[in-house]
């Protein structure tokens, strides 16, 4: 099994509904930060990369046909080198609602956490936003200079924008497969996420 479909948005980009998605689609196991909260062998590998240890993708990946969200999402440019084949999906919505989102729950969920090997502090607190997080301004820069990055490197017949609301029709036409029946769907939102708060 290899990695088919890349993300490379941010987390609160639409991530987990997008998992869900691309799961119904065929294209599951579908990895995401709640496979690195549930799993320890997954914890003790992506803790080890972010502290900067050489990357095996097919291990870290093993078991998986797609990635989205953080831990992965941040290693976008060499997974996309890894994985010529994948397809790549920028999950997308505004910045200023992005980070209305953002800071409701993965930013209190940082600074709950007491643990600095989490991925939480040490990998999207540190270098995803140079321990910065809370800085609305600098956070949004981020956030934008990463959109721009995606589309300034990925080919655009490899990538697909996929914005909040787009649903089915333009992620199928991406993967060349048919619409499901089912709605697209809606997963973690805020007040989800706050109940099941922690980043591992």
């Amino acid at each position: 099994m290899s990695i088919e479909v890349i993300g490379t948005g941010f987390g609160r980009t639409g991530t987990d509904s997008m998992r869900e998605a691309l799961t119904m689609l065929g294209f599951g196991p579908c990895h995401h930060m709640f496979e690195v909260m549930t799993h320890d062998e997954q914890k003790r590998l992506w803790r080890a990369l972010a502290k900067g240890a050489a990357p095996g993708w097919n291990r870290l990946f093993a078991g998986y046909k797609s990635c989205v969200d953080w831990p992965s999402a941040h290693y976008w440019r060499e997974l996309i080198e890894a994985y010529p084949r994948a397809r790549v999906i920028l999950t997308w919505r505004s910045p200023e609602s992005w980070w209305e989102s953002f800071q409701k729950t993965i930013l209190p969920a940082i600074a709950d956490s007491r643990d600095q090997d989490s991925l939480g502090i040490s990998l999207v607190s540190k270098q995803v936003f140079g321990g910065r997080p809370q800085d609305r301004a600098h956070a949004i820069a981020v956030y934008e200079a990463n959109v721009a990055a995606v589309l300034n490197t990925v080919p655009a017949g490899r990538l697909l924008v996929h914005k909040l609301g787009d649903g089915w029709e333009p992620l199928c036409a991406h993967l060349g497969v048919p619409v499901p029946a089912e709605p697209y769907p809606n997963r973690n939102t805020t007040k989800e996420f706050r109940v099941a708060r922690s980043l591992q």
